[in-house]
């Protein structure tokens, strides 16, 4: 799926599923406390953490979508074409970053 057939399929759930967006603080909100999820989850599964019952049948993939979809439901409701988006950052990074990386001792 590309980023532009995943702005039209989120969309089309919301507008048929979800019956509307939610207003873009209330988005701001959700995904803020997806982030959270995301960040629970990589602490237990790579950090130090230790899993609580709470946690068990979480997936990491899904969280990361749960990320995803209010990304998308945000860039939907603002006008934002994400491909167009990613096309310009990534461009903005390779001429910013284009030796950054390269010289950088700590990831030889």
């Amino acid at each position: 799926m590309t980023l532009e057939e995943a702005q039209k399929t989120v969309d089309s759930w919301i507008t048929t599923t979800g019956v509307r967006y939610f207003n873009e603080l209330t988005n701001m909100a959700i995904l803020t406390e997806e982030v959270g999820e995301v960040a629970r989850l990589i602490s237990r599964q790579y950090g130090e953490q230790s899993f609580k019952e709470s946690d068990k049948g979480r997936e990491l993939g899904d969280e990361l979508a749960d990320v995803l979809f209010v990304v998308i439901c945000l860039a939907n409701q603002t006008g934002v074409d994400l491909t167009e988006a990613l096309t310009r950052n990534l461009a903005k990074k390779t001429q910013r970053d284009s030796q950054r990386h390269q010289d950088n001792e700590k990831l030889k």
